[in-house]
């Protein structure tokens, strides 16, 4: 196989985009809790980072927004009669479940799945793991339809493996891409695969455990010398940092990270040099960025996308831009002798508002020419793709969401209407449940 190339799955916010500060450990998330949120600019803010990374030649991909609200789950916990009735039942008597059920949260793609690129696995496949997101009520619905959805998107059964997501819920608590990066020379070549895990903090429990990384490291087949596990930095977590992407991010042959990153930093990173010993560490003084400015301004929630020609970007969310010494630290980084020769700043507020940077919106997925001709096309973006959905946005979805709104079974028909005409749009067939 030839023409490896990196393609960005970003996650299609969803029509039930709101704040209800569901997230422990996420600062962003309880500091917005209960504020009014845009659905229709989350989406468009999305579409258009969509559509800036298209422009600068990257492969670009989505995954379609989750049912919300999940009926089956309401219906799981008691609430009975007909849809209408289920929600009005449920608004009425426990409206902190129904806010669990309507949450947009799927939109955060690096946590839909670990991937493991064919260059690195046993039997040549690319191999997809989904995460079980055991720690949080309103993750861990998701991980039903996000296979469902990956087993659509990547449904060629001689190119890509899925496997179930991991049994034994917070014991094997797994987040996804959002604790993994891979490092490696090119993207044909056989990679290296940085698993960070945690251990709960003084104030905010750890999401990755260590055997959770273990399992999906031998259910992809990664040799031993090809993966390393390294504790998250308890100060980060307690700051806020719920998954390592908010202080890290690996690519190619770049690691890109706040110096506090991990435990312990020295036998990390001496860990990481022997595994991958072409990597390049980009590395953030503590003394000149501070984890506050860093979780602040996502600074390392950036995307570190591959272009062609072989230069590197950081796709980041424009609070860093406004944070002086993050803008620094990136026109430093930029101005140096090291892969990363360019920054993009996009509006994603609506998302950053929710605790979401740039990164969190995107699954990585490494393919060859072949690979990326076996994916279900329609999840493969170009400009005209991008403008369908921008008008199906603009038809759809609301400028101004409650969480009182929620309450209301015309939202949820609403809602429902418009992931019908998106499977219309991309041929999906009936896919959810509520349309069977």
């Amino acid at each position: 196989m030839s023409g490896y190339k990196e393609a960005n799955f970003d996650g299609l916010i969803g029509p039930t985009h709101n704040y209800a500060g569901l997230s422990l450990g996420n600062i962003a998330s309880a500091k917005n809790a209960g504020a009014v949120s845009n659905p229709k600019a989350a989406a468009l803010q999305g579409l258009s980072k969509m559509r800036a990374l298209t422009k600068l030649g990257c492969v670009q991909g989505f995954l379609p927004p989750l049912a919300r609200p999940d009926l089956n789950t309401l219906r799981a916990l008691g609430f009975s009669g007909t849809d209408r009735q289920v929600i009005e039942k449920a608004g009425r008597v426990a409206p902190e479940i129904l806010a669990n059920v309507y949450s947009a949260s799927s939109m955060w793609t690096a946590n839909a799945a670990t991937v493991a690129p064919s260059p690195d696995t046993p039997d040549g496949k690319i191999h997809f793991t989904p995460a079980n997101l055991a720690s949080n009520f309103h993750r861990a619905i998701e991980a039903g339809q996000t296979s469902r959805a990956l087993k659509h998107i990547f449904n060629d059964e001689k190119r890509f493996a899925h496997h179930p997501p991991l049994p034994g819920g917070v014991h094997f608590g797994d987040e996804g891409a959002a604790n993994h990066g891979r490092l490696a020379e090119k993207h044909g070549a056989k990679g290296v695969h940085l698993f960070v895990y945690g251990e709960d903090g003084a104030r905010f429990p750890a999401r990755q455990k260590r055997r959770a990384s273990e399992a999906v490291a031998r259910n992809h087949g990664l040799a031993a010398d090809k993966t390393v596990f390294v504790m998250q930095s308890k100060t980060a977590l307690d700051a806020g940092a719920f998954h390592n992407d908010v202080v890290g991010v690996a690519n190619g042959r770049v690691l890109f990270l706040h110096e506090q990153s991990f435990e312990d930093r020295e036998g990390a990173l001496a860990a990481i040099r022997a595994a991958a010993p072409f990597v390049e560490i980009i590395e953030a003084d503590k003394r000149k960025v501070s984890l506050e400015d860093a979780i602040s301004s996502y600074l390392f929630n950036s995307q570190l996308v591959s272009l062609d020609g072989g230069e590197m970007a950081l796709i980041l969310p424009k609070e860093s831009e406004e944070n002086a010494r993050t803008k620094a630290f990136i026109e430093e980084t930029v101005s140096a002798n090291n892969p990363i020769n360019r920054a993009v700043y996009m509006d994603v507020r609506e998302s950053m508002r929710n605790g979401g940077g740039p990164a969190c919106l995107r699954l990585r997925v490494v393919m060859s020419e072949e690979e990326r001709g076996a994916v279900n096309q329609n999840f493969l973006l170009d400009a005209e793709k991008i403008a369908a959905l921008e008008a199906w946005v603009e038809k759809h979805y609301r400028d101004r969401l409650t969480l009182d709104d929620l309450k209301d079974p015309t939202f949820m028909e609403e809602a429902f209407a418009a992931l019908d005409a998106l499977t219309g749009l991309l041929g999906m067939g009936a896919f959810y449940d509520f349309q069977k």
